[in-house]
């Protein structure tokens, strides 16, 4: 993967804009909580008068949620662009984005989950890393720790962190950061917008997969070789992963599909869903090491 720019450190007074450009919003109290938590650290948080017209199962057509997420990466007074929530649709965006028209002046861009695919796409057709960092809708239920995370990281308080999980394959490697979703990223590799995976250490992430969809995810992401490239893979919360009846476990699978890559592999890193969801920036070098289950990564600001 090629380096990134990140962001300049933010400050509080600085201006937000909140975007919908994935699912229709309809937690609108853990989005109201989501701002709250923004606007009490001292920011100016502001939201569309059309945030989400739900169309279907998206918060509007593509073209009125482009239009929001350019208007909002254009502007020269906004430092950082809080996604409301996933879901689907931020895929149909990379359809209609013209990379030249947007700033090519850095700015943080916050989310997880469907919200990878820009998180990708900007890294690669821009070069600039965003943050793997919880949307609005589930911010406010975010633990303390996780909170003072994400904004000691925006504002350059902290240079680095190191999340601890369970070593599942040992060695110790250093890479590429390049967080995901699985479901997301795979759906995005040997396109277009998917970045060089060469050297880069996967975090991974997803909800309400079921053991056996991840196996053929993992599957096809073996089929078409880009398993070979990652220097190591750090692997978070997979929750509400409903189970049938016979079915390997979620830890069988990872041992079954990975564990003949040869890489550091570690495990139950606190980010993702339903639960502690650490900041991950989108490009950054790391370290993963299988021997103490750690995952490590600096700020470079």
């Amino acid at each position: 993967m090629q380096p990134v720019e990140f962001p300049p450190i933010i400050s509080r007074s600085q201006k937000i804009r909140a975007i919908a450009p994935s699912g229709a919003l309809r937690e609108w109290e853990r989005f109201e909580q989501g701002v709250k938590v923004w606007r009490d650290r001292g920011y100016e948080i502001t939201i569309p008068d059309r945030l989400s017209q739900p169309w279907g199962y998206l918060a509007g057509t593509d073209e009125e949620r482009c239009q929001q997420f350019v208007e909002a990466w254009n502007d020269p007074e906004c430092v950082a662009i809080a996604c409301a929530r996933g879901g689907y649709g931020s895929m149909r965006l990379l359809e209609k984005l013209a990379w030249q028209e947007l700033s090519d002046r850095p700015k943080w861009l916050i989310g997880f989950s469907d919200i990878t695919a820009l998180l990708w796409a900007i890294a690669k057709h821009k070069g600039i890393g965003g943050l793997h960092a919880p949307v609005l809708t589930t911010l406010g239920n975010e633990p303390a720790r996780s909170q003072q995370q994400l904004f000691d990281w925006l504002e350059g308080k902290i240079d680095a962190i190191t999340l601890t999980g369970v070593g599942l394959r040992t060695g110790k490697v250093t890479g590429v950061l390049l967080p995901a979703n699985l479901t997301l990223a795979t759906n995005i590799i040997n396109t277009e917008n998917c970045p060089d995976l060469e050297n880069v250490i996967l975090a991974i992430e997803d909800v309400a997969e079921a053991p056996y969809r991840v196996d053929r995810m993992l599957t096809h992401w073996r089929w078409t070789g880009l398993l070979r490239k990652l220097k190591g893979m750090a692997i978070g919360r997979f929750s509400q992963a409903e189970v049938s009846t016979p079915s390997l476990t979620m830890e069988e699978v990872w041992r079954d599909r990975l564990s003949d890559l040869g890489i550091p592999i570690v495990m139950n890193l606190p980010f993702g869903h339903d639960g502690e969801n650490a900041p991950l920036p989108v490009g950054c070098i790391a370290e993963l090491d299988g021997n103490n289950g750690t995952l490590s990564y600096r700020a470079n600001h």
